[in-house]
């Protein structure tokens, strides 16, 4: 009995996922706004944050049925993310000191898209691209220091967009880019 229901059960799932409308397809273009949540950045004490993580991107639908699989789109694209950050300290003989941190990526995406439930858009992907790191101190004039520093910026995610109309939907990213979890709206155009 436990078998035939869970057969049953399986059934019915494929069957629902199998149903669902693909929400993007070759040459659908679609843009991200999102604020984040968590910087990847700083953690730890004494930061205050001045301009929480923003991220905007872009996204081309490139190929339908990517591996001959029905329902799975490949999506390519670009990623664009900035920070700021204050951390700050008082000394009773100096007063107030700190550093001012900037941070900022830019990036390319590939992502993989694949229709899980109604409305909802749901991906993985990739990014690969520069980020750039700047810091600034304040306080007593001896303490005028300045450094900055640039690396390679890479993420992979997990995504979805909930779409209420055929070209406007709530969005969430889970990953390790500006932030750990993106949320905004998308566009589609």
């Amino acid at each position: 009995m436990k078998r035939t229901l869970l057969i049953l059960a399986t059934l019915i799932t494929a069957s629902t996922l199998m149903a669902q409308e693909v929400l993007l397809r070759k040459d659908d273009k679609v843009v991200n706004l999102g604020i984040g949540l968590g910087s990847t950045f700083y953690s730890g004490g004494f930061y205050t944050t001045q301009l929480p993580p923003i991220s905007a991107s872009f996204e081309l639908g490139y190929i339908d049925d990517v591996l001959d699989i029905t329902d799975l789109t490949l999506g390519l694209g670009g990623y664009l993310a900035f920070s700021k950050a204050k951390q700050e300290w008082t000394n009773p003989s100096i007063g107030l000191y700190g550093y001012e941190y900037t941070y900022f990526i830019l990036g390319g995406r590939a992502l993989l898209h694949y229709p899980l439930v109604d409305n909802l858009d749901t991906y993985t992907g990739l990014m690969l691209g520069a980020r750039i790191n700047s810091s600034q101190s304040f306080g007593t004039p001896e303490s005028s220091a300045s450094a900055s520093g640039s690396g390679i910026a890479y993420s992979w995610f997990l995504g979805g967009r909930y779409y209420f109309t055929d070209n406007l939907a709530l969005m969430a990213e889970l990953g390790y880019g500006i932030s750990y979890l993106n949320l905004g709206v998308a566009f589609k155009f």
